[in-house]
């Protein structure tokens, strides 16, 4: 900075460089100084209406006493009175008839959607699609059963089936004949080679002598192409699941497939609603 001022009638500040570079003392702009008064108000008016300064255990409150959670609770409870006259009903009443009521059955279709995401989509999928070793709820293949009562069960209990492994009973050749007659089921095709050992291993005993499977038992339909386990290579899995079986504990090539429980986490209520909203997917029985 110069002590020398080379420009003593400009108005700058002596604030000067190389004999040049100089710091004026310009009064800031009218509109700049009404913006800087106005931000002033502006912050004194906000700390009275609202909450605004931190103190050692509160705050100040403002005089509205206005609060983002206030406002949160408040729009809940709106909700939630526009909900009860619904929710009421649907807890006095079954999922059946839930399902059988249009306007009750049209409130679940649009409310289950938030249940289902936060509870099942992450396994069988947007809409019920199915993931891989998932079921597809779209469907009307199901190993528990689908009717309505059904579907609640599940939901409430949970399913874990199982399948006993045969690889220690049945011969490596043994086991190709059951996968390629399973596969062959599937396609349409008729295998009374693999047929016969159907039966002769009491595989009937489980998916019956049509091959369609129990729904007391929640053994699978053989017959038609819906796989619980799909692969790339039908025969591969088909053997796999014969040999390993399905929830077989200490085997590591077992197939593992567990529904779980939600009737503790759920409400009876949220469990009919969710029910009622599986069963509109399309595939309830």
């Amino acid at each position: 900075m110069s002590e020398h001022n080379p420009f003593p009638d400009e108005g700058n500040t002596g604030h000067i460089w190389d004999d040049n570079l100089r710091e004026l003392a310009n009064p800031a702009p009218n509109w700049w100084m009404m913006a800087f008064w106005a931000s002033i108000a502006f912050v004194i008016g906000y700390g009275l209406i609202y909450p605004m300064i931190p103190l050692a255990s509160s705050h100040t409150k403002g005089m509205t006493g206005w609060t983002a959670i206030g406002e949160y609770k408040a729009a809940i409870a709106e909700v939630e009175a526009i909900r009860k006259p619904y929710e009421d009903k649907i807890a006095a009443k079954s999922a059946k008839e839930i399902l059988a009521d249009d306007e009750l059955s049209a409130y679940v279709e649009a409310s289950g959607k938030v249940l289902f995401g936060d509870n099942c989509s992450a396994c069988h999928g947007n809409g019920g699609a199915g993931n891989v070793g998932y079921p597809v709820l779209a469907d009307d293949d199901w190993l528990f059963g689908g009717t309505i009562e059904q579907i609640q069960t599940t939901i409430t209990n949970g399913r874990k089936g199982m399948m006993t492994a045969h690889a220690a009973t049945l011969s490596e050749a043994e086991i190709d004949t059951l996968a390629n007659y399973v596969v062959g089921l599937s396609e349409g095709k008729t295998d009374e080679k693999g047929k016969a050992l159907f039966q002769s291993k009491a595989c009937f005993a489980c998916h019956g002598m049509d091959a369609k499977g129990m729904a007391a038992l929640g053994s699978a339909n053989l017959t038609d192409g819906i796989w619980r386990f799909e692969s790339d290579d039908l025969f591969a899995s088909a053997k796999r699941t014969i040999a390993h079986g399905v929830n077989m504990a200490g085997d590591p090539e077992t197939r593992n497939a567990e529904m779980p429980a939600f009737k503790d986490k759920l409400s009876e209520a949220d469990i009919k609603k969710m029910a009622v909203y599986v069963y509109k997917f399309g595939g309830g029985q």
